[in-house]
């Protein structure tokens, strides 16, 4: 298993959110090879701001793994991470993040900022970016003009 197959495997999460009428955003946490927690975005449907994928994928994983750090994890998500959620991987301590389209309204890997960059904080989080960005891209384009469509714009 690599890059790409957990890549597919958070793919497979945000059609499940986009199902559900949310912006097509899927998260999974990996550890040893094993996936220990899954997320979709839901902030729509849950009437939470907070209810990002990677948001719902860690705390998937702090319940299974019973453990509010998740060290020795990997987060693989479809879009470069929002502040909000690269500061819960930080809190996390999570090894590796693996992301796949860039955001350049929200991202934080160098799409707006680089807050993995930033010296000054206690953890670091390697981080990988453009895994399958194609696919994941156009998963999001294709849902905002369909949602342009049906607006009539």
């Amino acid at each position: 298993m690599n890059d790409e197959y957990f890549m597919r495997e958070a793919l497979s999460l945000a059609q499940a959110a986009e199902c559900l009428g949310e912006v097509p955003v899927g998260a999974l946490v990996v550890r040893d090879g094993l996936v220990v927690g899954r997320g979709f975005n839901s902030p729509i449907g849950e009437n939470d701001p907070t209810a990002h994928a990677e948001i719902a994928a860690l705390r998937d994983a702090a319940r299974n793994l019973r453990n509010y750090r998740l060290p020795g994890c990997e987060l693989f998500v479809t879009l470069e991470p929002c502040a909000m959620c690269a500061g819960a991987v930080l809190q996390a301590r999570i090894s590796r993040l693996v992301y796949g389209a860039r955001d350049p309204k929200t991202g934080v890997h160098g799409s707006v900022v680089d807050l993995f960059a930033v010296a000054r904080l206690n953890h670091h989080t390697q981080v990988v970016g453009g895994i399958l960005a194609d696919e994941c891209g156009r998963l999001l384009a294709d849902f905002f003009a369909r949602r342009r469509a049906e607006k009539g714009e």
